[in-house]
């Protein structure tokens, strides 16, 4: 995994190259209208994330913020990692039927989709599945898992 060493968003985004930028930013932009209030954005592992800070739920397994969404430019790909979607069939279902929807077989692993256009990811649905998680109810599932 390609880390960046910017510590803002806008050092990260002006050390992509001009067409990965405008990818990066069109999808920060759907992130951001759609996220729900209590995440914040940072730079945290090299790339953008959205997590809910400490001082609102510090009790996570690490000792950092929980993490929710983050986006990143790699050496071969872009992703959208959605550790939101990963605790939810539900959610699941819906972003790999918008996939099919659109005719594209997705390229996602554990907790990410990978891809290297725009016009192959699902950006309407992203962001649809983005606001559907407040932080009390990622806290929630946090914990749930937690348990198991």
């Amino acid at each position: 995994m390609v880390q960046s060493k910017a510590q803002t968003v806008n050092e990260y985004l002006n050390e992509l190259p001009d067409d990965r930028s405008r990818i990066i930013s069109t999808i920060r932009d759907v992130i951001l209208n759609n996220l729900p209030a209590g995440y914040q954005e940072t730079m945290t592992w090299g790339m953008i994330s959205y997590e809910i800070p400490l001082e609102t739920y510090p009790d996570t397994y690490n000792g950092q913020p929980l993490f929710y969404v983050a986006l990143a430019s790699q050496k071969r790909h872009m992703a959208i990692y959605m550790h939101g979607v990963y605790t939810s069939e539900k959610q699941q279902k819906i972003l790999k039927d918008a996939f099919e929807d659109m005719g594209i077989k997705p390229n996602m692993g554990k907790s990410c989709i990978r891809f290297t256009k725009l016009e192959k990811i699902p950006l309407e649905t992203i962001g649809e599945l983005i606001s559907m998680i407040s932080v009390d109810d990622y806290i929630a599932r946090y914990e749930s898992m937690r348990k198991k």
